[in-house]
């Protein structure tokens, strides 16, 4: 594996969440911020796959969503963190995610999943405790439809032509054993931005993981380290506490009740246990410092999830995030009309 350290990539990543029972409305702002994250240089933006809402999100059919995008943004990337791979056709997701990468002009990045709602699974007929099962055998017929093999039956190809996904597919983890397999796998490592069922920071959780996933990797390319987290500066801390406080706290009552996190906490420990960074961006620059993960991620993903900020909100944050935050941590965005990189150290798949 090469050691030349890859380009910092900025991305975004959105749960299409709205406060108001108006879902045009929502995906409407979510396409702008797509809109305007492109015009920002970000790199790559993210949607996440949700079939039951549960207060995590609003979007069931991701690549509907993302064909939308890419005819109104320009350069940036689409991907999505992930696509529960279990409850999906993988054939038909492979057909997709090619028309998409077609209409794209080859920007898609696909990230997947098991996902974790056993009502999700008992409304797609599917068994939950074969998720992983589910997710391996998927994930093997997903790859080889978009290596344009014949699958499903003989002279059966997936059109259009899927362009090389061969360092484009990623993997959501929850383990250093996921991590691992990940690396065997040869996709990239997305990291949540939190760690359930722990007490510990979520980077000192996630830093073995990280490591087990890197020490595991044996392609000749250098992987990519996906590390989502939840970011959201404004004009000081109070300001951003209005916003996404008591969201933040809600959430993290609602994920108590399952036992993701102990009862009874404060907003305080709520927003610690979703390692939030929020306020003034230099605050979050000195707090991204300290973070254990970052050295060795090759792309941030913010996120506002669980937090639903107002539109007007989520786009200054994003402008915060291009503009003072990410540069400070050492990004540089591509030049204007130059299509996001998708390889780590050269352009082309």
């Amino acid at each position: 594996m090469t050691s030349e350290r890859p380009r910092l990539r900025l991305g975004f990543l959105t749960h299409v969440q709205g406060r108001d029972q108006d879902i045009a409305r929502t995906y409407r702002n979510a396409q702008e911020l797509f809109a305007v994250a492109d015009e920002l240089g970000f790199d790559v933006g993210w949607v996440a796959q949700h079939h039951v809402a549960h207060g995590g999100g609003g979007l069931s059919s991701p690549w509907t969503f993302l064909a939308h995008a890419a005819a109104r943004t320009h350069r940036i990337r689409l991907g999505t963190a992930v696509t529960v791979l279990p409850l999906e056709d993988p054939v038909r997701l492979a057909e997709d995610i090619a028309t998409v990468d077609a209409l794209s002009g080859g920007r898609v990045e696909i990230g997947v999943g098991s996902g974790s709602s056993a009502q999700e699974y008992a409304a797609f007929g599917k068994d939950a405790a074969r998720k992983r099962e589910l997710t391996s055998e998927n994930l093997d017929v997903l790859r080889r439809a978009l290596a344009h093999e014949e699958v499903g039956t003989a002279g059966f190809r997936v059109q259009p032509r899927p362009g090389d996904f061969g360092r484009r597919v990623w993997q959501g983890v929850f383990s250093a054993q996921g991590a691992e397999y990940a690396a065997r796998r040869g996709s990239n490592l997305l990291l949540n931005r939190a760690a359930y069922g722990y007490d510990s920071p979520t980077d000192e959780v996630q830093r073995p993981w990280a490591d087990a996933f890197l020490a595991a990797w044996d392609r000749p390319h250098r992987p990519r380290v996906g590390l989502s987290r939840f970011v959201f500066p404004a004009k000081d801390r109070r300001t951003a506490l209005r916003a996404i406080g008591d969201d933040v706290h809600r959430a993290a009552l609602r994920m108590a009740e399952s036992g993701a996190f102990p009862k009874g906490l404060d907003r305080d420990e709520a927003l610690r246990r979703f390692h939030s960074f929020h306020g003034h961006p230099e605050e979050i620059v000195e707090a991204l410092g300290r973070e254990q993960v970052l050295p060795v991620a090759t792309d941030l993903i913010a996120q506002f999830n669980p937090a639903v900020p107002d539109h007007d909100a989520a786009v200054r944050a994003l402008e915060l995030i291009a503009t003072e935050v990410a540069p400070a941590l050492g990004w540089k965005p591509a030049h204007r009309g130059e299509p996001a990189p998708v390889e780590p150290v050269s352009a082309g798949a």
